[in-house]
């Protein structure tokens, strides 16, 4: 049976796989014979696995027994920087080539337990610090739709292995839009997932308290059945909240606050109207609509350009030449450190390492830092 992928909802999938219309091997096949038919040109992925069908087996064996979840035998791919023990994991980063993780993010141990099945790692900007997947150590993802136009990014490669066709859902992770904008320039629905709602254990670490995980797929439905997987407190993870504090849907009127002083001038003209568009069908639903105003939102973007590259700074802190990923001999152990860090990272990582510093350095801690906190 030929299996079109790009006409496949995760639901579908799912139905389809427990009635037996198809195998979890034949959906694996169909995701494998799309990354050959089309990766080539769009470059997604950084690498496809070699036990996808080994994978897709156990996911049957899973399904027969009746233990399937809505999960079970979907392909999905996962970013570059999460996880995946004994897998490749190098955040698109030369200081991290040919780096095997250790161990399982929480993410991927929760996809395990369910039964996905994991294509492959996809593109994205190195550690994650940019908005087009340009900046990838690895080459540029281009966007399925047209070739000329870049993905989006950081997740880029994540927004393209499912705006192709090539699996039904995918991992990405947001700091500052790394998920929402790579699937706007897809035509995907992509989710930031409230900070602390998704463990971040296994998470290669940009903007510590940014940083968050979340799906990419075709519908808001299927990113739904990825978040309920991957959802839920984690001890592994200090800035995980507890399941009680989730506040469960209520089925009574909502009211929904929209901050117009958003639609600025600079703001496209097409995309001001499908947002006052997507206003008045929720109002068609039900929903209450009452204009709202946020005093400190025009400090918002200066604000995340100090807290950011100062997180991402420490962060990095780590990558040195001495204890994994790459090494560069020097004369002395700051000549090796600045061998390696300097031809191990990119341009872009390189500039916001040194912007982090400086707002963190002791003459502009409080002038730059601790203001930005404070907002």
């Amino acid at each position: 049976m030929k299996i079109d992928l790009n006409k496949l909802t995760i639901k579908e999938a799912h139905r389809g796989l427990t009635r037996g219309e198809f195998t979890a091997r034949e959906l694996a096949e169909a995701s494998l014979a799309r990354v050959k038919e089309r990766d080539s040109k769009i470059h997604a992925y950084l690498e496809i696995y070699d036990d996808v069908l080994a994978q897709a087996d156990a996911a049957d064996k899973k399904i027969k027994k009746g233990n399937g979840t809505a999960l079970t035998g979907i392909p999905l791919a996962i970013k570059d920087n999460i996880l995946i023990k004994g897998k490749k994991a190098t955040a698109a980063s030369k200081i991290l080539e040919g780096y095997m993780a250790p161990y399982d993010a929480t993410v991927i141990k929760k996809l395990r337990e369910a039964g996905a099945v994991f294509i492959g790692r996809t593109n994205m900007d190195e550690f994650a610090m940019g908005s087009s997947t340009e900046n990838s150590a690895f080459g540029v993802t281009k966007n399925p739709h047209d070739g000329a136009r870049v993905a989006g990014g950081s997740s880029g490669g994540s927004a393209a292995a499912v705006a192709m066709g090539s699996v039904l859902g995918a991992l990405g992770s947001d700091t500052g839009g790394s998920i929402r904008q790579p699937a706007s320039l897809c035509g995907v629905v992509g989710l930031k997932p409230t900070y602390g709602r998704v463990s971040r254990f296994g998470l290669m670490a940009m903007g510590s308290s940014l940083d968050q995980i979340g799906p990419f797929a075709r519908t808001v439905e299927d990113a739904e059945i990825i978040f309920n997987i991957i959802s839920g407190h984690d001890a592994m993870d200090s800035t995980s909240v507890l399941d009680k504090m989730a506040v469960s849907l209520k089925k009574e009127p909502k009211t929904i606050g929209v901050p117009r002083d958003f639609l600025g001038d600079g703001l496209d003209a097409e995309v001001r109207a499908n947002f006052i568009q997507s206003v008045e069908k929720l109002k068609d639903l039900g929903y209450a609509i009452k204009d709202v105003f946020l005093p400190n939102i025009k400090y918002s973007l200066a604000t995340y350009y100090i807290i950011m590259p100062a997180e991402a700074s420490t962060n990095l802190a780590r990558f040195d030449g001495v204890r994994y990923g790459l090494s560069l001999e020097g004369k002395s152990v700051i000549e090796s450190y600045a061998k390696t860090r300097g031809e191990g990272f990119g341009k872009e990582v390189r500039r916001r390492i040194m912007l982090g510093t400086y707002v963190l350095s002791a003459g502009y801690y409080d002038a730059y830092y601790n203001k930005a906190n404070a907002v």
